[in-house]
Order: C-alpha cells, then sequence, then structure tokens
C-alpha cells in the first residue's frame, strides 16, 4: 500500500503543480488582473526571448551527451507521421464535414510539447530532461508544421504554401536555439558567466508565465459547441496516441527517463497554435478552441494515471 501510494505521489508531484498554476491564470483572467494584452505581449516574450534561452541554456551546460538519446527523436517523428496518416483514414470515416477534418487530425497528434509538456518532463525529472526533452521537441515541431498545413490544405482545399511553413519553421526561434546551442557544443564555446546568468534568469521564468498564459487564454462558453468532434479528438490525442506511442516505444527497448519523456510529451494536450491557424484560414475556429481547452483540462488527469501505471511497473 505505501508503494502504491508513493506511485500516485509522484504522479501528482508532475501534474499538480501545472494544474495549480493554469487555475491560477484563470482566477488572475476573470478578476481582470491580467488580460488578452498581458497575455498575447507575454507569449511573444516566452517565444522569442525566454523560451529560446531555457533550451540554450540547458543544451549548452547539459553534462551528458544527448546524442545518445537521438534514437527517441527519430522513432518519435516516425511515429507521428505513422500517426497522422492513420488520423487521415479515420477522418474521412468519421468527421462527416470535410472542412473540420484538418481541426481534429491536428487536435489530435500536434502536442504543446514545448509548454505543458516540458513542464511535466521538468517536474519528473529535473533540469536533466531539459536537453533530451528539448532536441525531442524541435524534430518533431518541424514535422508537427508541415502536416498541419497539409491536412488544413487538404480539409479545407485551401492553398497555404507548404514552402512557407517550412520558412517559418527555419526562423522559429525554438529551433534556431537549438541549431546554436548544438554548433556551440560542437566547438566548444564557452559563454562567461555573466551570460550564462543572464540567460538562466531568463529561463527560470519561462514556464511558469507560459502556464499562467496557457490558463488566461482557456474559453469555457463555446465548449457545447462542436462537442462530438471536440471529444473525438480529446479521446485520440490524450489517451491512444500515448497509449500507442509509448507501447511503441516499450517494444523496440526505450526504459526510463527516455520512455518516460516519451509519455509525457505526447501526453501534453493540443498546441495553441491549432486555433491559430485554423483562425487564420477561416476554418473552424471554435472547434480548434475547444480542442485545446478540452485536452488541456483533461491532460493533468490522463497523465496522471499514465505515470502512475508506468511507475508501478517501474518502467519509467
Amino acid at each position: 500500500m505505501d508503494d502504491f501510494l508513493g506511485v500516485v505521489e509522484f504522479s501528482l508531484s508532475i501534474t499538480a503543480p501545472i494544474f495549480l498554476v493554469l487555475v491560477m491564470g484563470v482566477v488572475l483572467e476573470k478578476i481582470g488582473m491580467i488580460n488578452d494584452n498581458f497575455v498575447e505581449v507575454s507569449s511573444k516574450v516566452i517565444f522569442n526571448v525566454a523560451m529560446p534561452a531555457l533550451i540554450f541554456i540547458n543544451i549548452t551546460q547539459q553534462t551528458t551527451d544527448s546524442s545518445s538519446h537521438l534514437s527517441l527523436m527519430v522513432y518519435a517523428i516516425i511515429a507521428t507521421f505513422i500517426t497522422y496518416l492513420a488520423l487521415e483514414a479515420l477522418a474521412v470515416k468519421l468527421v462527416k464535414q470535410k472542412s473540420d477534418r484538418g481541426i481534429v487530425i491536428q487536435g489530435a497528434f500536434r502536442s504543446n510539447m514545448a509548454i505543458i509538456g516540458l513542464a511535466y518532463a521538468v517536474n519528473a525529472y529535473g533540469d536533466a530532461a531539459l536537453a533530451i526533452a528539448s532536441a525531442y521537441i524541435g524534430g518533431v515541431m518541424v514535422l508537427y508544421n508541415i502536416l498541419a498545413v497539409i491536412t488544413i490544405n487538404r480539409s479545407m482545399n485551401a492553398n497555404q504554401s507548404i514552402y512557407k511553413s517550412v520558412q517559418s519553421i527555419a526562423k522559429n526561434p525554438l529551433i534556431i536555439a537549438i541549431v546554436v546551442a548544438y554548433m556551440a557544443n560542437y566547438i566548444n564555446l564557452q559563454l562567461p558567466e555573466i551570460v550564462t546568468q543572464a540567460g538562466s534568469y531568463f529561463a527560470r521564468m519561462t514556464l511558469p508565465l507560459a502556464l499562467l498564459c496557457a490558463g488566461a487564454s482557456l474559453r469555457f462558453s463555446e465548449l457545447k459547441k462542436d462537442l462530438s468532434l471536440t471529444l473525438m479528438a480529446t479521446v485520440g490525442k490524450l489517451m491512444v496516441i500515448p497509449f500507442l506511442l509509448t507501447l511503441g516505444g516499450y517494444l523496440i527497448g526505450f526504459r526510463g527517463i527516455e520512455l518516460g519523456l516519451l509519455f509525457l510529451l505526447s501526453s501534453a494536450p493540443s498546441a495553441s497554435t491549432g486555433y491559430i491557424m485554423a483562425r487564420a484560414m477561416n476554418g473552424n475556429s471554435v472547434l480548434a478552441a475547444n480542442i485545446i481547452v478540452l485536452t488541456t483540462l483533461f491532460s493533468l488527469f490522463t497523465t496522471s494515471i499514465g505515470v502512475t501505471i508506468l511507475r508501478a511497473f517501474n518502467l519509467i
């Protein structure tokens, strides 16, 4: 019994702090202490400065060789692509409105890894997970963006250029931070202490501020609309896909921190960029927003359950 309680305590130590900060974001938005302008400005700071600093500092200061975990990123990319193909095939049968298919598909496979997934990883494994998770996120994020454009184009007969998407990926501050960090490691660049200290200040503020903004961005008033499609994407995102990716990882030999990160990053809720893309392309932005809200809320519970199970069998 004590062992079981210890496992539950470990799983809650990963998700409960995130839940509390998200709730704080909701409360502060409701009482008017933070607003949409705060969220917009803070999100720009997080995306362009704080998150790249977090990734750069932790990759350049790691004590282990993250290239030894390259197989994890390769597996995640291949598994994500296979998952996407399966979702495209299922959506044809399950989603009657063609224009909604891309929204459901990207809502189901595209994880909010850079904020909530990374927060899960840090809570579970501390700073040791950051370099591995950053490389994982960098590789899979590129694929996410390309597949999201493809599925939206297919479902809405849109003409957004994949070339433009690749251009935006090349300009993505997170991707740039990862590439520059590995180049710095390769040439054995030693940064002055004052620079790493300043970068650490930005890095430490990243996840709390990002989670506050995520909570403040949640909108509950539209949840009754497109409920069946929202539930379909939510079940796929939080239950089916994390289970299949983790099972596949287990079968090919991942254990410990690698298997744990695979589960935690894949069980993160749907990425908020899905809403931005749907709105920009005149898609069903209400459905996209509903998927983000529901997956964000239930991810905390499904992740806790998944961690409890994996921990009980000493797999992570």
